[in-house]
């Protein structure tokens, strides 16, 4: 059986077993792991030259520690703080009458006379409608988070990737990020805002026995989506 093969079965069946989280965050995990090997070798280091400018360095001065290349390493602040709020009513009513007078002299079907003074119709509708709704939702999202880069494009933008993996009671913790930085958004102590990172993905998942116990087994999930009430 390929290898392929064997590692899609058994992701379907650890999904299918009890404490599949853990199994399934690990195996994310492998994304994250460092794939530039070579990036992490200490360099070389030049003959000293007595100048302010470091030759193996890509800023102007031997203390300019922003990341710029392949494998280097920065810090990204998380301060992610969302707020919506939406509020909608609506009303609206409707009132209709109107009267018909009948001419006298008309037969009157309950006396069996006739009617001298004029008979009146009278009708008329009324109606009503008033509606209201609200939503609001909030989160937010704090901390720092090393990252490595991934990758530098030709204008200078870095690609980052990184997580941080908290091992708890009966429990993981995940925080990853993905995501673009411009060399500018970079501050001079090697921090860049998470509001710089463009098309950033910033995940923070749980796994294990806490984190399954919160969660529905996926017999109720199915059923639950198949009912009709």
């Amino acid at each position: 059986m390929p290898a392929r093969m064997t590692t899609v079965l058994c992701l379907l069946m650890a999904s299918l077993a009890g404490g599949c989280s853990t199994y399934v965050e690990n195996e994310a995990s492998l994304d994250f792991k460092p794939i530039y090997e070579s990036a992490h070798m200490t360099p070389e280091a030049g003959s000293p030259t007595g100048g302010i400018f470091k030759q193996n360095s890509s800023g102007l001065f031997a203390s300019d520690i922003r990341a710029r290349e392949v494998g280097d390493i920065l810090t990204v602040s998380l301060n992610e703080t969302f707020a919506a709020t939406k509020t909608q009513s609506a009303a609206s009513s409707k009132n209709d009458n109107f009267a018909v007078t009948l001419p006298t002299g008309l037969p009157n079907i309950l006396t069996g006379g006739y009617d001298k003074d004029a008979a009146g119709l009278n009708a008329g509708t009324t109606r009503s409608f008033a509606g209201s709704g609200n939503a609001a939702q909030s989160n937010s999202l704090t901390g720092f988070l090393t990252v490595t880069v991934t990758r530098v494009f030709e204008n200078g933008n870095m690609e980052i990737a990184g997580q941080k993996k908290l091992r708890l009671n009966n429990g993981d913790e995940y925080v990853r990020l993905t995501g673009l930085v411009r060399p500018e958004d970079v501050s001079a102590t090697n921090v860049v805002l998470s509001n710089r990172v463009a098309d950033a993905e910033i995940v923070y998942v749980g796994a294990g026995e806490i984190a399954d116990s919160s969660r529905q087994g996926w017999l109720s999930r199915t059923m639950r989506n198949i009912s009709p009430f």
